[in-house]
C-alpha cells in the first residue's frame, strides 16, 4: 500500500503506522541525483529507484519546475500546479476567494426582527449554514423607507434582518431556536435599551410551508413560559434593504453598540446543527474502514497520486465523508488539476470543514482541510485554482471520501442532496 506519513520531522515508509499526523501535497526532500527523494504530503517516497521514477512522472506529467513561495505555477496538459509540488505552500492568504453561496441549488430564507437590526445580523453570522445577511426595513407601509423615516415610527416598519441559510446544514426550527434566544419574548416594542415600534419582535416568512414550523415552535415557547409571546409571525408584506453603512455594522465597527451580550456570538459560533452523521468511535472505524481510508483520515497519511479511487472520477454525484458519510463535495465542483488527487473549487458549504495551519514541511505555510463533524483528515486546500471558479483548489484524498452517483443517491437516503445536480431534461 502506497501510504506515506510524516512524524517527528523525518519521512517514513507507512508500513511503521505511526500515530502523528502527516500534511498532504508533494515537497522535495532531496538527495537523490538530480530528483532528490520525493515526498507526498511530506512524506517520502523513498530510495533511488522511486525518486527517479518519481522524477520522471513528474516532468513528463506537469513539465517545468516551480520553486515559487505561494502558488506560481508553469501549468500543462491537466494544469496541475509545481508550485505544489515543489514548494508552493504559501497557504490561503487571508482566504480572498472565499466561497459565497452556491448559485446551484436553492437557499432558503427568513426575516428576522429582534430589535436593533445591528446585533441580530451579527448574531446570525455566526451560525453555521447561514450564507448571506441583510439588514433592513420589513413591512413598513411607506415605500422605500429611510432610518430617519422608520426611527419617526411613521412606517410601521420594523427593523429585520433577513437570513438566507443553507437547509441541508441547519434548519429553519434551529435557526427560528436560536433567534429566539437573543431575544426578551415578552417584551413589546422594545429590546435592551432600544424602545419603540421598528424594534418591536417578529418571524416574518416568504414560504407558506415554513409557517407551521414556526407556529409550532413559538407556541411551545409560550408553553414553556405561560404567557403569549409578543412575537409577531407573519408573511413578509415587503422589505427595503437599510443603508449601506447600517450593513455588517458589527463587523465594521466591533466595538460599535448593541444590545446583545456578547457571549451569545459565542454560543452561535460553537452551536453545531443536529444531524444524522456523527462520528463512529475509533474501534467502528478500524472494523469499517480499510486500512488506507484508515491511515489517511486518522493518521493524516497521504494517498498515491494518480492510482487512487476518484482522481478520475466524471460522474455526476455526491462526495460524502468516509467516517460519517455526510456529504461534502459535488461533482459539479470537481475539476482536473492534474496534480493527482481529486480537486474541488469549493465544498458543499464552508461550515463542513475546518481549516488548520499547517507547518509541518520545512515551517512553510499550508492550509489542512478536515471534516468538521467527522474530524477525518481530508486534504488541503490552495488557491491556484481556476479563477472562474473562485481561485481555490480543495486536493482530497479518495480515501477520505465515498462516492454516491446520481442515480443511486435516493436510494443511499441522499435525495435530498440532488437539487445539488443540474436538472435534467
Amino acid at each position: 500500500m502506497w501510504l506515506l506519513r510524516h512524524r517527528r520531522g523525518r519521512f517514513h515508509r507507512a508500513s511503521a503506522r505511526p500515530r502523528g499526523r502527516g500534511y498532504s501535497g508533494l515537497a522535495r526532500a532531496g538527495g537523490v541525483g538530480s530528483a532528490g527523494r520525493y515526498a507526498a504530503g511530506s512524506e517520502e517516497v523513498p530510495g533511488r529507484r522511486a525518486g527517479a521514477l518519481y522524477d520522471a512522472v513528474y516532468r513528463a506529467r506537469v513539465g517545468s519546475w516551480c520553486f515559487a513561495g505561494g502558488v506560481r505555477a508553469t501549468r500543462r496538459a491537466g494544469g496541475c500546479c509545481y508550485g505544489l509540488l515543489f514548494g508552493g505552500f504559501g497557504g490561503i492568504r487571508g482566504m480572498s476567494a472565499a466561497v459565497g453561496p452556491r448559485k446551484d441549488m436553492k437557499m432558503k430564507e427568513i426575516y428576522l426582527a429582534g430589535g436593533c437590526f445591528w446585533g441580530t445580523e451579527h448574531y446570525m453570522k455566526q451560525v453555521a449554514g447561514v450564507t448571506d445577511t441583510e439588514v433592513g426595513y420589513a413591512n413598513s407601509v411607506v415605500p422605500s423607507p429611510s432610518y430617519e423615516e422608520v426611527k419617526s415610527g411613521r412606517t410601521q416598519a420594523a427593523e429585520t434582518v433577513r437570513v438566507r441559510y443553507n437547509p441541508l446544514v441547519v434548519s429553519l426550527r434551529e435557526l427560528a431556536g436560536l433567534y429566539l434566544r437573543s431575544i426578551d419574548p415578552l417584551s413589546v416594542n422594545r429590546q435592551g435599551n432600544d424602545v419603540g415600534t421598528q424594534y418591536r419582535t417578529g418571524i416574518y416568512f416568504t414560504d407558506a410551508a415554513d409557517e407551521p414550523v414556526l407556529r409550532e415552535l413559538l407556541e411551545a415557547r409560550a408553553a414553556e413560559l405561560g404567557q403569549p409571546l409578543a412575537v409577531e409571525l407573519r408573511r413578509l408584506q415587503n422589505f427595503y434593504p437599510a443603508e449601506a453603512y447600517h450593513q455588517d455594522y458589527l463587523e465594521m465597527r466591533p466595538d460599535g453598540y448593541c444590545h446583545l451580550a456578547p457571549e451569545l456570538f459565542a454560543e452561535a459560533r460553537a452551536f453545531r446543527p443536529a444531524s444524522r452523521f456523527h462520528r463512529p468511535d475509533d474501534e467502528t472505524l478500524r472494523r469499517t474502514l480499510t486500512p488506507e481510508q484508515y491511515a489517511v483520515t486518522q493518521e493524516s497519511a497521504t494517498e498515491r497520486p494518480f492510482y487512487n479511487a476518484y482522481y478520475k472520477e466524471t460522474r455526476e454525484g455526491i462526495y460524502v465523508d468516509v467516517t460519517t458519510g455526510e456529504p461534502l463535495f459535488v461533482s459539479t465542483d470537481k475539476f482536473d488539476s492534474g496534480c493527482g488527487w481529486p480537486a474541488f473549487s469549493r465544498p458543499i458549504d464552508r461550515a463542513l470543514l475546518t481549516e488548520h495551519e499547517d507547518r509541518s514541511y520545512a515551517n512553510r505555510l499550508r492550509t489542512e482541510v478536515r471534516s468538521a463533524r467527522g474530524d477525518a483528515h481530508l486534504g488541503h486546500v490552495f488557491e491556484d485554482g481556476p479563477a472562474e471558479l473562485g481561485g481555490l483548489r480543495y486536493c482530497i484524498n479518495s480515501a477520505a471520501l465515498r462516492f454516491i452517483p446520481r442515480e443511486e443517491m435516493e436510494a443511499q437516503g441522499y435525495g435530498d442532496y440532488l437539487v445539488l445536480l443540474p436538472e435534467r431534461s
